[in-house]
């Protein structure tokens, strides 16, 4: 029997005694002994199965109908029997969140070093031989943002290099989509006072004049002409990014950066971005480039939204009417949960446009706390899961003063 070390477990209680007999700390104290020694130990003793403990775990803070998946991620490093390292390399980024999920900051590390040491994941993600022949995409950006601190310096430029080229990529499917529609959500109906070729609004122009039209010449004889402004005024907007980087956001903690990147590129907005657990990071110097805010995060630890949204109150709104803030979290508090929901109540009652992205990723499908999300719905944030496409048509509708509902209800069907 192999013997786990994730973290110290407290002496056993006594075996004499059925699992229905014992007091919580002991059936607690138990059920760690349990996923401690894996699974050979209800071998030995029936009454230690996952089934029979998993009831009442009042200190581990773990979701009954979660403990089969932390025994298997603790299996997968620990259990001598998982000796080899075929099938690993798709089950590694799924491993790793699942780590981070049950585990602190600091055991977390310590399992990842197990990890490298005992099952050569070194050489399964980090080598500079095997990494250029991963399918690169954002799950394995995130991948090597949360265990980055264990890649070797061998191959340190080569995961850079990576992250860069996915970075890149996902801008350049955006970028232009994200111009066009920030743009011209700002773009104003207004003539211009400089009534020049280059400003000539001509679809608008054609479009109000089409009364003149001229059968016998075929040609729009015009009765008004309409231009744009000749400048676009800076910063018209603040749009304030709080990304949530506790282990379960990777994926959104990649696209949230690359989005922030393009929004502080476009002159008409000025934008921050702040990472939270529990502490706040404040990354806006770095938006220049987000490969280097990437690097910046530190995926895994608690969460304290609240703390968050604090910072950014005090720091960040300045003209709430012209204001977005985009708040990414699965909403599991760690902190202040009622100060939250008022804190979110003063910014929609401030005219703050607020939403919360549940998930910002490709399939946008969150798991979060729906308690939460229906109470931040309730004092206007609406709470959704979003793909990055979707956020562009939300950011539009924003600044266009629409209403989403529509457009998230035909994203829904």
């Amino acid at each position: 029997m192999s013997a786990r070390k994730p973290g110290k477990a407290p002496p056993p209680p006594s075996p004499a005694a059925a699992p229905d007999d014992l007091s919580d700390a002991d059936r607690d104290a138990l059920l760690r002994w349990r996923l401690a020694l894996g699974p050979e130990a209800e071998r030995v003793d029936p009454r230690l199965s996952l089934g029979g403990l998993g009831g009442a775990a009042p200190a581990l803070h773990v979701d009954p109908r979660r403990l089969g998946d932390l025994d298997k991620a603790l299996s997968f490093i620990y259990d001598e029997r998982a000796g080899n390292l075929g099938g690993s390399r798709p089950y590694v980024p799924e491993w790793l969140s699942a780590v981070r999920e049950f585990f602190s900051h600091d055991i977390v590390a310590l399992v990842q070093k197990d990890a490298i040491e005992r099952k050569g994941l070194t050489q399964l993600l980090f080598e500079p031989e095997t990494l250029p022949f991963l399918e690169k995409n954002v799950e394995l950006v995130a991948t090597l943002m949360s265990a980055r601190g264990l890649i070797p310096d061998a191959a340190r430029e080569t995961a850079r290099q990576i992250v860069r080229e996915v970075v890149e990529e996902v801008r350049r499917a955006l970028e232009s989509e994200v111009r066009t529609a920030v743009l011209g959500a700002l773009r104003r109906n207004t003539t211009s006072p400089l009534r020049v070729l280059r400003n000539l609004d001509w679809k608008r122009t054609i479009r109000k004049n089409l009364k003149g039209w001229d059968a016998d010449r075929r040609r729009i004889v015009p009765d008004k002409l309409y231009f744009w402004a000749n400048q676009t005024r800076r910063h018209e907007w603040d749009v304030a990014i709080l990304v949530d980087q506790s282990g379960s956001m990777g994926e959104s903690v990649v696209y949230s950066s690359i989005m922030a990147a393009i929004f502080a590129s476009l002159d008409v907005l000025r934008t921050r971005l702040l990472f939270f657990d529990t502490e706040v990071v404040d990354v806006t110097p770095m938006l220049v480039d987000p490969v280097d805010v990437l690097f910046t995060a530190q995926l895994g630890g608690g969460t304290d939204i609240n703390r968050a949204v604090a910072y950014a109150q005090a720091n960040f709104i300045e003209r709430p009417e012209k204001t977005l803030l985009i708040l990414i979290t699965d909403l599991f508090e760690g902190g202040n949960a009622e100060e939250l929901v008022a804190r979110m109540r003063q910014l929609a009652d401030s005219k703050v446009k607020s939403i919360c992205l549940l998930a910002l990723s490709d399939s946008g499908k969150p798991s979060y706390d729906h308690e939460m999300a229906q109470k931040l719905a309730a004092v206007g944030t609406p709470c959704f899961g979003c793909t990055p496409k979707l956020l562009v048509k939300v950011v539009e509708r924003l600044m266009k003063g629409q209403d989403l509902g529509p457009l998230l209800e035909a994203e829904a069907r």
